[in-house]
């Protein structure tokens, strides 16, 4: 909010200055003011924020895990500590293995957009400098912003840094175990891990499905994919897909979308990435998990079964109870925004889902939102960062012994 960080001089409001920074530190990417507004200290200080959210989470998600394996069985705690490749305790060896591979990917990222901007472009070498690093962290970090006003429209027709950014929000999503054990490379795909299996199946499976979805919704129409020949079509369909997945970038205006478009849209953003990554939502494993236990319900096994792996009993209420407290948090902030706004149900749900899920997309109304639907906002942006991986990990803790075994009745469900 200081006035060395607008582009004017003056001093930022502070409602303004908290949304941004919380947007910025949950990597959301949600706006209320033009990136025009902000200075280059200003747009340092959000990359900082940007950086520090990012990884910042990574760390936390996989430290945890090894707080939750200090609490369980030994069998259980090896089992964890394969599942997250750290040994009993070596978190310091974690946040060292975690930055590392943050800041080398944010290189590569980085020096292929350089390539594009400053020996293809021509631009000057510190602002294309400037640019490709602003954009590799934020998208390796899931973050969506961009210093530019219109995102990555201007890239819309640019297969290399469209295609380099998708990448790097696509490895960020992964989650830290998964590209650990993608780079170890010690085993095949047959002795991968369970979550490793989930995220490497669901991940393709919801990147096809969005680019179907919206090349079916949108390639008629004028405001999106109309006017474009068939490559550019699924070029920024497929963009499209992936940025939904909690980048938050758009390579088409989003709020000239089809209604249609934006409940597919909504469906993306709430299911997220891979766990203990830069991305938000529940998050693939946990999504594919509540399928899974659907099916054997429907089926009448008295076990969940994954990729050859009994799931234990208490994960089944584990995914129930985050899927629930997600919805529940999900309706009450649209019931709650529609009662402070004059907005159509559509695009608010589309505003609370894109906040709580930490993605950053936007059908254009943010910055018309009142201080009170912000604040709410906000408070969502940081509930859906740090929500999910606090809860996730109380409930994997020992549960609390009961002194007594209650007698068993069965209610009428359905």
């Amino acid at each position: 909010m200081l006035p060395v960080s607008s582009a004017d001089g003056t001093w930022t409001g502070l409602v303004d200055s908290l949304f941004t920074a919380v947007s910025a530190m949950s990597v959301t990417g949600l706006v209320v003011l033009d990136p025009a507004h902000w200075t280059t200290f200003g747009q340092v200080v959000i990359l900082l924020l940007i950086q520090i959210g990012g990884t910042g989470v990574m760390t936390l998600a996989t430290l945890l895990g090894l707080v939750t394996m200090r609490r369980l069985g030994l069998r259980a705690r090896v089992t964890a500590g394969r599942e997250i490749h750290a040994e009993l305790g070596d978190a310091g060896a974690v946040v060292r293995g975690i930055v590392v591979t943050s800041l080398l990917i944010e290189l590569v990222v980085a020096a292929i957009l350089f390539t594009a901007f400053a020996l293809r472009d021509g631009l000057p070498v510190l602002s294309a400098a400037g640019s490709a690093v602003f954009h590799a962290v934020s998208a390796f970090n899931n973050a969506g912003f961009s210093p530019h006003s219109d995102s990555l429209i201007r890239y819309a027709d640019d297969p290399l840094v469209a295609l380099t950014l998708a990448a790097a929000v696509v490895a960020g999503g992964l989650g830290f175990p998964v590209i650990a054990e993608l780079l170890r490379r010690r085993h095949g795909p047959r002795h991968w891990t369970l979550t490793t299996k989930l995220v490497l199946t669901g991940t393709p499976i919801l990147l096809l499905a969005g680019l179907v979805t919206t090349l079916l919704t949108e390639h008629s129409n004028p405001g999106t994919l109309g006017p474009m020949d068939w490559p550019q079509k699924v070029l920024n369909a497929l963009l499209h897909s992936v940025f939904s997945r909690t980048a938050g970038f758009n390579a088409v205006d989003v709020g000239a979308m089809r209604e249609e478009t934006w409940l597919s849209t909504v469906i993306l953003m709430l299911i997220g990435g891979g766990p203990a990554g830069t991305a938000g939502g529940l998050k693939i494993t946990t999504v594919l998990i509540l399928v899974l236990t659907i099916r054997s319900e429907l089926r009448g096994d008295s076990h969940v079964i994954a990729f050859g792996k009994r799931l234990p009993q208490g994960v089944n209420r584990q995914v129930v109870t985050v899927v629930g407290l997600m919805s529940i948090m999900l309706l009450g902030a649209t019931a709650a925004l529609m009662a402070l706004e004059d907005h159509p149900l559509d695009r608010v749900l589309f505003e609370v889902a894109s906040a709580i899920s930490t993605t950053g997309l936007s059908t254009g109304i943010t910055p018309q939102l009142s201080d009170a639907s912000c604040l709410i906002l906000a408070l969502l942006m940081f509930v859906g960062r740090v929500g999910p991986i606090s809860l996730g990990t109380a409930l994997a803790l020992r549960p609390r012994p009961l002194l007594y075994e209650p007698p068993k009745e069965r209610p009428l469900i359905g």
